[in-house]
């Protein structure tokens, strides 16, 4: 029999949940299983989805497939009538060990497993020891998202915004340093929205604080997407203030035109980025900045698009997730008036390359410097600022080699290890 296996598609927090998964299918006992955790953030994704289940099917025909996460969670009913696919499960039901146990006694159950995610009040912490394969850890410390940018279908996925409580989140991460981790990421749906359920309302800079101070043997902190409108005070002074939480920050920015974020019901102004930036900067000069970014909003002119573009430059962007726009049925943008998919992947094209011109240039003004690298596999890995390191020698993964920059190599770095 051959153990679960688990294709992670989209997030950080998907594969945070892929292990969680994992661990409860082998504490039920269950082999001869497949389980794809899909993502719908955009049309494509869920096209790639559907295309990983066909794939896996002709190259399992005896296994059992169950589909799950946000694309399952969304559209249950659609992933259901395909042949390949055994059961469809909800992304709250994935994480319930009933639901496994279920599964392992064989008994005959409903092919859709999913129930109203937006009923759901609360977060269960689930403790981890490890991530297959990983070099660093990931801790999921909120979930869903209470926004409703027109764009976007992911709370329909996730739920409304929930947090776990901060004694558990610290526990978690005692349990990966002991086991091993050096690098810890916080991770979630809306990662600034931490704590507003939570008794006293504390804020995701109480809650690194809270880690940093009672966790002293953790190496290395690092945030995942931040909206920059939610970044707090406290947090601001953290980066300037905790060399162990590392100076690279992912802003959820999406556009650089004022029209455009105000349509998309975002919740900040092109200035307030720039200032955004800026502050993040004084408080840690060395800190890369990235952004997630779509191309070709419904309603984006080019004089629209070029605000966009020349805030990847004017706000230092190196590090970008961008995205053409993708329509999302029942979201308001699908009723907005759309730009020529052509004309979408273009300006996607254009925003690559203006973050390529950026991370370069970084990288270039970083030789001769000495850096902490995270060893991944093959002899690559990142150091503090995320940046991609490749040493001159072999290490283990997940060990800390500190190294010393000779040369840039296209978009990674070349280094020796020094003293």
């Amino acid at each position: 029999m051959k153990p679960v296996e688990i294709q992670t598609m989209g997030c950080r927090l998907n594969s945070y949940e892929s292990e969680v998964i994992r661990n409860l299918a082998n504490k039920a006992g269950l082999n001869d299983m497949l389980v794809i955790n899909s993502c719908a953030v955009t049309s494509e994704a869920e096209r790639q989805t559907r295309q990983a289940i066909r794939k896996a099917r002709r190259a399992n025909p005896d296994r059992k497939i169950i589909v799950t996460g946000c694309a399952a969670q969304i559209n249950a009913v659609s992933f259901s009538k395909m042949p390949e696919v055994d059961t469809v499960v909800g992304n709250i039901e994935k994480l319930d060990p009933e639901f496994w146990f279920g599964l392992a006694k064989d008994s005959p159950t409903a092919k859709i497993q999913v129930n109203d995610i937006m009923s759901v009040q609360e977060t269960a912490s689930h403790m981890i020891s490890g991530f297959n394969g990983r070099s660093r850890a990931f801790v999921e410390i909120q979930q869903g998202c209470d926004h409703r940018c027109t764009f976007c279908v992911i709370p329909y996925g996730r739920g409304p915004s929930r947090s776990v409580p901060a004694g558990k989140i610290v526990a978690q991460i005692k349990l990966l340093v002991n086991a091993g981790f050096n690098e810890v990421v916080l991770t979630g749906v809306d990662l600034t929205d931490y704590g507003k359920n939570l008794p006293g309302r504390p804020l995701l800079g109480d809650l690194v604080a809270r880690i940093l101070k009672l966790v002293p043997d953790l190496k290395r902190l690092r945030l995942s997407s931040l909206d920059p409108m939610e970044i707090d005070d406290r947090l601001f002074g953290l980066f300037g203030d905790e060399r162990r939480l590392l100076p690279s920050v992912h802003l959820s920015i999406q556009a650089g035109d004022d029209m455009i974020l105000k349509r998309m019901k975002r919740r900040h102004s092109r200035n307030q980025v720039l200032e955004i930036c800026n502050r993040l900067r004084n408080q840690r000069p060395e800190i890369t900045l990235g952004a997630d970014l779509i191309a070709g909003f419904p309603t984006e002119t080019e004089k629209m698009f070029k605000n966009t573009l020349t805030l990847i430059h004017e706000a230092g962007l190196s590090h970008l997730h961008v995205f053409p726009y993708s329509t999302r049925s029942g979201t308001p943008a699908e009723r907005m008036p759309q730009v020529p998919i052509i004309e979408r992947k273009k300006r996607a094209s254009l925003l690559r390359n203006a973050g390529l011109i950026q991370l370069r240039k970084l990288l270039n003004t970083g030789i001769g410097s000495k850096v902490t690298v995270l060893m991944e596999q093959n002899g690559m890995g990142h150091c503090e600022r995320f940046l991609p390191v490749r040493m001159q020698n072999n290490f283990a993964s997940g060990s800390l080699i500190r190294a010393k920059i000779k040369a840039r190599s296209g978009n990674v770095w070349i280094a020796a290890k020094t003293a």
